[in-house]
């Protein structure tokens, strides 16, 4: 059974930073790409970015180039967001997201599993 299980979201003033972690099972991880999305309130989710299966390649939506970054580590089986300069705009439930295809992880890929997802808050 596939599982992906989000943790490091909270509550943050606006120009603050928070770090995602994602931790997953379940899959051959090193064979996957990954990606986080989120979903602000009343919005469709949004695809935020996506890494390759060996870490080396990643992409991000224009809105978070420059503050956030992504990476994994296929030994300790997790992929990490971490963002920066947050704004209240950036609010939002943040999901970890297995594709449906292994060399996918960009915006228009298929996904095959996402996790319940841990809520970030930007707020003063």
């Amino acid at each position: 059974e596939v599982r992906t299980e989000e943790s490091g979201g909270g509550l943050v003033q606006p120009g603050g930073s928070l770090r995602l972690s994602c931790s997953a099972s379940g899959f051959d991880f090193g064979d996957f790409g990954m990606m986080w999305l989120r979903q602000a309130p009343g919005k469709e989710v949004e695809w935020v970015a996506g890494i390759d299966r060996y870490g080396t390649k990643v992409l991000y939506v224009d809105s978070v180039k420059g503050r956030f970054t992504i990476s994994k580590d296929n030994a300790k089986r997790t992929v990490t967001l971490e963002l920066t300069s947050l704004s209240t705009e950036d609010t939002g439930m943040y999901f970890c997201a297995k594709p449906t295809y292994n060399g996918c992880y960009g915006l228009h890929c298929h996904v095959d599993h996402q996790g319940q997802g841990t809520q970030v808050t930007v707020s003063s």
